[in-house]
């Protein structure tokens, strides 16, 4: 991977905004949403929305690792491949965040979309997921995290990409190892996704195709544009822009503590808009857009207390849980996923299985009322 001539952060911040907007309109108009992927197989049978994120996530890995095995990027330098595995963290972080993401009534990116779409309760949980996520980072929150549950960790021989697992295990090369388990696995999804008639309509099967590359893209940026293989003041490696130090893509809960920060000491001049903070910016600028384009924009507020109440505890462990977990379903489930980190397959099945346990007690208690 070469590094690219020394290039700006605000340059860095403008891609990610434009990528962060892309997304957001893209999302808006395809109703883009992994708790509402789930609401759709347990209400409904349909699998429509689920196949859209699965093709998504096959789209990313195939893109993502051919930039990779062509030298573009260096998916081991990103946080997701670290040789520790916080195994407990990634249960309760993803499990936690599952069911904060149905109380709230969707993902971080989701809240994202419904803000630019006029929904005042994504203020709200966004506030509170913000305030949440960085008290876990650096507050009362992180106490926890670290002495409790990240103690609980493998340490293995090798990156946790499933490649370099494999490539210690058995000795075979860990490039054609990623070329198989690239192939296998994100051509396995996308068959998978392509098999249902329904689901090959133009709009779902488009909005997953650049949902996927858009993920893809995340890596470009930030692992090639804003890599600099010897930065001239610190003369090590950087990649400029990204709040981790490291390749970034698309993610959406660590930014919302970061966004916050910024806000609150924004005349602190070594603060800086970063790739994450503009990538989340972008979402609600472009989910607006497609929300004004098919007239879809309207103010809507809570109703009830018991709806603030529940969006106020979903927003709460979704900050909690998506920086314990490092990530989010886009953070793991999209991008981790297109690194094939094992953390990142643990991430988003306890994701997955904290919503549909949350999905089943909601649709009981209603049965019981």
């Amino acid at each position: 991977m070469e590094g690219s001539n020394l290039v700006s952060a605000s340059t860095i911040a403008w891609l990610g905004a434009g990528l962060g907007a892309l997304f957001g309109f893209v999302g808006q108009r395809s109703h883009f949403c992994t708790m509402g992927a789930v609401s759709d197989i347990l209400a409904m049978g349909s699998w429509t929305r689920m196949r859209m994120w699965l093709m998504a996530i096959g789209v990313a890995l195939l893109a993502s690792g051919s930039m990779h095995l062509a030298g573009w990027i260096d998916l081991s330098k990103s946080i997701y491949t670290a040789p520790r595995v916080p195994w407990l963290a990634h249960l309760v972080g993803g499990g936690l965040f599952g069911v904060g993401m149905t109380l709230a009534g969707g993902c971080g990116s989701k809240t994202l979309m419904r803000l630019g779409s006029g929904n005042l309760k994504s203020i709200v949980v966004f506030a509170f997921v913000a305030i949440s996520a960085y008290m876990t980072l650096k507050g009362l929150f992180g106490l926890v995290r670290v002495n409790l549950l990240e103690p609980f960790a493998w340490q293995l021989g090798s990156a946790q990409d499933l490649p370099s697992l494999l490539a210690a295990g058995t000795g075979l090369p860990v490039r054609t190892l990623w070329l198989a388990l690239m192939l296998a696995i994100g051509g396995g999804l996308m068959a998978f996704a392509l098999a249902d008639r329904d689901f090959r309509r133009p709009e779902p099967l488009v909005s997953a195709l650049l949902i996927g590359l858009l993920a893809a893209a995340g890596w470009a940026i930030t692992g090639h544009v804003g890599y600099i293989a010897e930065h001239p003041e610190t003369l090590e490696e950087a990649f400029v822009g990204t709040n981790s130090g490291r390749a970034e893509s698309l993610s959406f809960v660590a930014p919302y503590a970061y966004t916050l920060e910024l806000l609150m000491l924004w005349s602190d001049t070594s603060r800086t808009v970063t790739f994450g903070i503009a990538t989340a910016l972008g979402v609600v600028a472009g989910a607006a857009a497609a929300a004004w384009g098919r007239g879809e924009f309207r103010l809507e507020g809570f109703r009830q207390t018991s709806d603030l109440a529940r969006h106020l505890i979903g927003a709460v462990l979704m900050g909690f849980g998506g920086v314990t977990a490092m990530g989010c379903t886009i953070g793991q489930g999209l991008s981790g996923l297109s690194t094939l980190s094992l953390g990142a397959f643990i991430t988003f099945a306890a994701i997955i299985a904290g919503c549909v346990a949350t999905l089943k007690w909601e649709y009981a208690r209603a049965m019981r009322d």
